[in-house]
Parts: C-alpha cells; sequence; structure tokens
C-alpha cells in the first residue's frame, strides 16, 4: 500500500537545490498497483502531475498546484547475459549512484565514468545523463514506461527514446505522460575503458593506478568529482545548470583567434562543443553571490543556494549568465536543468 496522499507537502528536503515550495498534493508509490490505486482517486483525473524521482535535476521556482508522484520502485536484476554483455534491469527509484556501485561490484563495466551524479535511475534515461566521455545512450538497452492514460505498461528501445545531448522523447512530446518504471542496461563483460577525457588519466596516475579497472576508474571520477562539485546534502544544488553548446566550426575559429585559450570538443557532424564552464568564467560570474544565490567558486557550471534563496532568484541569476555569456561571446547557453 502506497503512502497515505498528503496535501501541501513541504518539498523542501525532496529537491537538491533546498527549494522550499509545496506541493498541493502529493503521494508516493512503490509498486504499479499503488500507482494504479493513486490514480484511481477521481480529483486528479484533470490534476497536473510531475514525477520525482532523487529531485536533483529540476528548479522549483514556486508551489506546485498539482500531484507529485515520487517513485520509489526497487530491485536490480540480471535479466540476461550473451557472449559479450550483461543485461541489467533496474527498478527506477534506485538511487543511481548506489546501481553503478553494485554493478562495478559485479564486474558490470561500463557505467564506471558515471559514477556519483545525482539522482535515481529513472532520471538517467530523461535526462541521457553524461561524464567523462559517456552517456546512457552508450549503455542503454530497454525501458519500461507506465502510460498514464490507458494505464499500459510500454517497452521503449534506445531508438523509442530518441536521445540526443541531455535529452529524449521524455523531456518533449511525452513529459508527464509516463511513469518510467525500470531500465535495462547492457553493460560490457570486457571492460572498454574510457579514461580520455578530462583528468582521469591525470588522477589515475596520481592513484599510482598502473593496470586500470572499473573500480579505480570509478574511484578516479568520485575523486575528481568530490574536488571540484559541491555535495548536495552541505550546499544545495542540481549538478550542471547549463548544457554545453555546440557551436559550427567557423564560429569556433573566430572565437579562437579573439580567446585562444578558449575550450572547445570536435563533434562527429564536425561542429565544435564548448565549455559552458569556460565561458562562464571568462564573464567574472564565478564565484559570485547574489543573496543566497550563487555561482560555484570551483565550478562555475553549477549554481548554488547558499541557504534560502528562492527558486525564482536561481532563475533570475542564471539568464544573467546567459545574457553575459551571449554578450561577450555571442554563443547561446542552454538551461540543462528542468524548470518547475
Amino acid at each position: 500500500m502506497y503512502k497515505r496522499q498528503l496535501e501541501y507537502q513541504s518539498l523542501k528536503k525532496l529537491n537538491t537545490f533546498g527549494i522550499d515550495v509545496t506541493a498541493k498534493y502529493f503521494a508516493e508509490f512503490s509498486s504499479i498497483n499503488d500507482i494504479q490505486e493513486i490514480l484511481s482517486n477521481s480529483k486528479f483525473l484533470n490534476t497536473k502531475k510531475l514525477i520525482l524521482g532523487g529531485g536533483s535535476n529540476l528548479l522549483f521556482t514556486q508551489n506546485y498546484d498539482g500531484l507529485i508522484l515520487k517513485n520509489n520502485l526497487k530491485g536490480i536484476e540480471l535479466v540476461k547475459q550473451d557472449a559479450d554483455f550483461y543485461y541489467v534491469k533496474s527498478a527506477a527509484g534506485e538511487v543511481w549512484h548506489e546501481f553503478v556501485m553494485h554493478c562495478i561490484k559485479h564486474n558490470y563495466a561500463g557505467l564506471e565514468n558515471l559514477s556519483l551524479i545525482p539522482g535515481n535511475v529513472g532520471a538517467s534515461p530523461m535526462q541521457n545523463i553524461g561524464a567523462y566521455g559517456v552517456e546512457i545512450k552508450d549503455v542503454f538497452y530497454e525501458l519500461e514506461a507506465y502510460n498514464l492514460a490507458d494505464k499500459t505498461i510500454r517497452t521503449f528501445s534506445k531508438a523509442d527514446c530518441k536521445f540526443g545531448y541531455r535529452e529524449s522523447v521524455f523531456k518533449h512530446e511525452l513529459k508527464n505522460k509516463y511513469i518510467i518504471t525500470s531500465v535495462t542496461f547492457k553493460l560490457f563483460k570486457t571492460p572498454q575503458f574510457n579514461t580520455s577525457y578530462g583528468a582521469i588519466e591525470t588522477e589515475l596516475a596520481a592513484m599510482g593506478i598502473i593496470d586500470k579497472s572499473i573500480r579505480a576508474i570509478s574511484k578516479a571520477v568520485c575523486n575528481i568529482r568530490n574536488s571540484k562539485l559541491p555535495n548536495p546534502a552541505e550546499i544545495g544544488n542540481a549538478g550542471s545548470f547549463f548544457k554545453n553548446p555546440e557551436v559550427v566550426r567557423g564560429k569556433y575559429e573566430f572565437l579562437k583567434i579573439k580567446y585562444p585559450t578558449i575550450v572547445g570538443y570536435e563533434l562527429e557532424n564536425g561542429n565544435m562543443k564548448l565549455a559552458a564552464g569556460w565561458l562562464i568564467e571568462q564573464t567574472g560570474w564565478k564565484g559570485k553571490i547574489l543573496g543566497d544565490a550563487g555561482v560555484h567558486k570551483l565550478q562555475a557550471l553549477v549554481l548554488v543556494n547558499y541557504g534560502n534563496a528562492k527558486g525564482n532568484e536561481i532563475y533570475d541569476l542564471s539568464t544573467k549568465v546567459l545574457e553575459s555569456v551571449k554578450e561577450k561571446f555571442g554563443v547561446e547557453l542552454e538551461r540543462e536543468v528542468n524548470i518547475i
């Protein structure tokens, strides 16, 4: 049985920004039956709904005048394997990092570069989360999701999900129309080490690692993240607030002449991806504080709540950052965090 439905529930402890807002209606579910029982209540028939996982990639700018459904589905299982891969299914309510650690413990390779990313498993395909050269689409097999309209379970393939850079079908045409209930990952039996991105090689050397392993890479990634990213349990934040922008090569070459130290990476389509953190830092925002809202002193991609910032104060700060980057570089940044 799901926890009783609550009204005007505080969400402060349920979002990693620590924004103090309330939900008009709130309920938690731990099974498909729970979902069906909650939604059978006639008062929710025409009520807008938001599925909440770890609360790590959203910013509440106001109270939520609808029903928030907290996903508490649990369970991890190896569903099949072949000569090269393990197929590992996780319920959507599992904590992402704990799931990654489970896979590393059992020598299921492929997720080690995604260690210590906040949030739950169900959000990982929604955002196509990525870090250090790996994205969910690289290890994704399929997911199951509950259709809020016809109350059926649908299986989505990789193609169905329409993955893009921090994008999927669930952020656009299917937004709030499905509840992701489980995700199955296709993980390597023989590790495919990816250490060329960021400072992983440098950190492995500092750790004295000679023979690479998925455990060592995971530890290196955790060390790097802990060294430059604030812990949401200590300082409210949602990780990277902005996406790294993509520009045509001509634009990049033009900026390179004017700003020789600009950071960019070549994409498969020939365009260049710029480091949003570098762009923001050059505009002078790194470490700045406006009231209780600020840009983190070690990572300009991260906006933080130093105490009692309101969501719209964080949002207004992000707008100022966007405007500064556009004015200085002629580049438009895009928010990665979902604005509610």
